[in-house]
């Protein structure tokens, strides 16, 4: 009990410094210890859906990640209740986790036959230490045992209760343009009659496109309001940019050609992945190609046993021919593998010699999607215009969240969601 009070307080004074330092506190994925890698949180039975848990069904989350180091780490979990917004809400630790709000990560094992050792963590939630008691959004933050002031890196994911349903709809008949560079979002909630009091006031809805935290779009207010349903349409806040299917390539097998690479050699002490260079597809004409929308999978196509441990890591060199420097921003690479980490991993840097954008990372044996997102000076949203280009044919994936605050309540409840996906 007195060191749960100990992390309460140390979660409370870090909460008070970043609040009183900036207003708000940051709770996005951020990766603070560079050894953490392949950060992968999604639901159980599908890796790629976005990773919300429906309360009271069978949905498990797994939270599996690697520590790059030759010892064990003995680590631990807590969360942290959110609202809409993603800051922290006004409800204390036993309101939203039954039992206490830490767990041990028992599921570890070291990485076998490879030449970069790692051990591999796993755990799911909900689990025998911890239930959630109440639907919204949480912060999940992994650190270790004995030092809980060492942070490893927090994440993201969300409990719905089902208690409405959404249905959203994307078109490329847009308020600004028809069938060109834009998709335009619009969606009804449904609900029994008189179950939401005052629509305009209580609801709020986020919207978020293939899972980028840049972009998203916060709606509060209805276009209409019936009986039993909202609906949301004719938003220009809901239009946004079509952006390019995401490019692909694979490490899944070190001596043989994978999918959108150059090379792979072996040069003490890891090996390295040349990947095919890539050009702006601005100006070309669309094509599609089926992704998984960002997200990454794990494999290695030469392992006997599980590929969680055989995987190797590898340098993967990133080449973005530009045939020059591209003034007024920068070149971001962005992909579900690069998220929350550092700056220095997402942004590229320039290459007088080669007139390129080049990127190394060291990424784990799988096959990954990315995009190359323009960042112009100044701002924090990125733009597929420039580089990838806006083709309204692009399938994306738009997730709709719902959450209803009544008079009185001090907290946001994630009363339902849903996925459409543009081209479709």
């Amino acid at each position: 009990m007195k060191y749960r009070h100990f992390i309460s307080f140390i979660c409370l004074a870090l909460i008070s410094m970043a609040t009183s330092a900036q207003g708000r506190v940051d709770t996005r994925v951020h990766i603070f210890d560079s050894n953490v890698r392949s950060l992968k949180v999604c639901l159980a039975n599908n890796m790629y859906v976005p990773p919300v848990l429906m309360m009271g069904g069978d949905d498990r989350l797994i939270v599996n990640f690697d520590y790059l180091d030759y010892d064990v780490h003995y680590l631990r979990y807590s969360v942290t209740h959110c609202n809409a917004d993603w800051q922290p809400s006004q409800l204390v630790e036993s309101e939203y986790v039954s039992g206490f709000n830490y767990a041990d990560i028992d599921d570890y094992e070291q990485s076998e036959a490879t030449y970069v050792h790692y051990y591999n963590y796993q755990f799911m939630l909900p689990n025998a230490d911890m239930d959630f008691l109440v639907s919204g959004n949480y912060l999940l933050t992994v650190y270790e045992q004995d030092d809980p002031d060492k942070i490893l890196f927090q994440t993201r994911f969300s409990v719905c209760e089902g208690a409405v349903s959404v249905f959203p709809q994307v078109t490329s008949r847009t308020e600004v343009e028809y069938n060109n560079r834009f998709q335009q979002v619009s969606f009804e909630v449904r609900y029994k009659p008189n179950q939401i009091k005052d629509p305009y006031s209580e609801l709020t809805c986020v919207v978020t496109q293939n899972s980028r935290q840049d972009n998203e779009v916060i709606v509060k207010r209805p276009m209409m309001v019936g009986v039993d349903h909202v609906t949301y349409d004719h938003n220009r806040d809901l239009i946004f940019p079509a952006g390019n299917e995401f490019r692909r390539f694979e490490t899944v097998n070190a001596h043989n050609i994978n999918m959108g690479v150059q090379s792979i050699r072996y040069y003490d002490p890891m090996y390295h992945a040349v990947l095919m260079a890539d050009e702006p597809r601005a100006e070309l004409q669309y094509l599609y190609d089926q992704t998984q929308f960002g997200r990454f999978t794990i494999r290695n196509a030469e392992a006997y046993g599980e590929n969680a441990l055989e995987a190797d890591y590898m340098i993967t060199h990133f080449t973005l021919d530009t045939n020059g420097k591209l003034n007024g921003g920068n070149v971001w690479l962005y992909g579900e593998f690069n998220e929350g980490y550092p700056a220095s991993q997402a942004m590229m840097k320039y290459d007088a010699a080669s007139g390129c954008y080049t990127a190394d990372l060291l990424l784990k044996q799988g096959a990954y999607n990315y995009l190359y997102l323009w960042v112009p000076d100044g701002t924090s949203v990125g733009q597929t215009s420039r580089i990838e280009g806006d083709h309204y044919e692009t399938v994306n994936e738009y997730l709709v969240k719902v959450y209803d605050r009544p008079m009185g309540e001090r907290y946001d409840r994630l009363v339902g969601y849903g996925v459409a996906h543009s081209g479709k």
